[in-house]
């Protein structure tokens, strides 16, 4: 396997234990996470030698999220040191009809303060094969939004592949960048785009055509969103795959999960599975993308075995607590073949 990147922020999350509110509480519990530090967890569950890049805090905080990312097999190399805090998130999960909650605390951030010039980019980039960022690095903060497009162009200098989840996040972009110029332009360099209905929406005006999905959610179909994958590809001509996940959210525990992958001629769809009891939702979307990255460097001939595989690794997911998936290739792939019966392997 060839050696991967990822960049962005690593955060505490302190979550109620169970289904708690916030102000049922009096305790939380400690998770370290982030869109890209658990795209890093999941390639280095599956073998694959990978890297993750971020600015963290001199402090036993900080220390705890490396050694975090050190614990999953991640390579912390390259981690450059600074600034004051960890960002913190906290989480209330939610259960049927009540949906989870999100507060961020991460004003004020390592990352959020780091600026170009900080990592050495050609440092980082040598003897790699590909490159993943996220739409939530540069909703951080403008210097974080300059030091991801540092990166992204020292990557496409160097030929890397370069990867987006364009996880559009409403509570972030606050600081008066404009979202749509800034995204354009990072994922003008991207080779591989990921993105849902509403990122799509939110960064660059494209919706899919004659869908609802505040009221379709649970009726989703491929086809509605072949418009935004087609529209997406006319916007970002060095895109060679556009893919969507395909969440129906039936309610907060139980939702359909696939997912369409568009290379420009073919529209590939996955299986769509039954996620009845969900045990925490968090991550979906990164565990696809971890997924997604190890099947089209496994399978580079075969898309429609790679988006199987990032489905099926997502589906596992929806049963980890925390933000990381922890799943092997085999359990994938047991899942992929059509084992969903959740027996004790003895």
């Amino acid at each position: 396997m060839k050696k991967v990147v990822t960049f962005g922020e690593i955060m505490l999350r302190l979550s109620p234990p169970g289904f708690l509110r916030f102000s049922q509480t009096n305790s939380f519990d400690v998770v370290y996470g982030g869109g890209e530090s658990n795209v890093a967890v999941s390639l280095a569950n599956y073998g694959v030698p990978v890297s993750f890049v971020t600015r963290l805090p001199k402090n036993d905080i900080g220390e705890c999220a490396l050694m975090e990312m050190r614990k999953r097999g991640v390579n912390t190399d390259n981690i450059v040191f600074g600034g004051e805090r960890l960002g913190i998130y906290f989480l209330e999960t939610g259960a049927v009809s009540r949906g989870s909650k999100v507060v961020y605390d991460r004003a004020g951030s390592s990352v959020s303060e780091i600026e170009p010039g900080m990592v050495d980019w050609d440092k980082v980039f040598e003897g790699v094969e590909w490159f993943h960022w996220t739409g939530i690095t540069p909703a951080i903060s403008q210097s974080a939004a300059d030091t991801c497009l540092e990166a992204v162009k020292a990557a496409s200098a160097k030929g890397i592949t370069i990867s987006t989840d364009l996880n559009y996040r409403a509570k972030l972009w606050n600081y008066g960048g404009d979202r749509e110029a800034i995204m354009t332009e990072l994922t003008s360099h991207c080779d591989i785009i990921l993105g849902n209905e509403e990122d799509a929406e939110k960064h660059f005006g494209i919706k899919p055509e004659g869908l609802d999905i505040t009221t379709q959610g649970h009726d989703v179909t491929a086809t509605a969103f072949l418009s935004v994958c087609k529209q997406m590809m006319e916007k970002f001509p060095k895109a060679k795959k556009v893919i969507t996940t395909l969440r129906g959210s039936i309610s907060a525990s139980h939702n359909t999960w696939a997912g369409v992958m568009y290379d420009g001629k073919n529209m590939f769809e996955s299986p769509q599975y039954q996620i009845t009891d969900i045990v925490d939702r968090v991550g979906g979307g990164d565990s696809f993308m971890g997924g997604l990255i190890y099947g089209l460097l496994k399978y580079p001939e075969d898309d429609q075995n790679a988006l199987n595989f990032a489905v099926a690794a997502s589906c596992l997911k929806h049963t980890i607590k925390g933000d990381a998936n922890l799943v092997t290739v085999p359990e994938v792939e047991k899942l992929m073949g059509g084992d969903a019966s959740g027996r004790v392997a003895r």
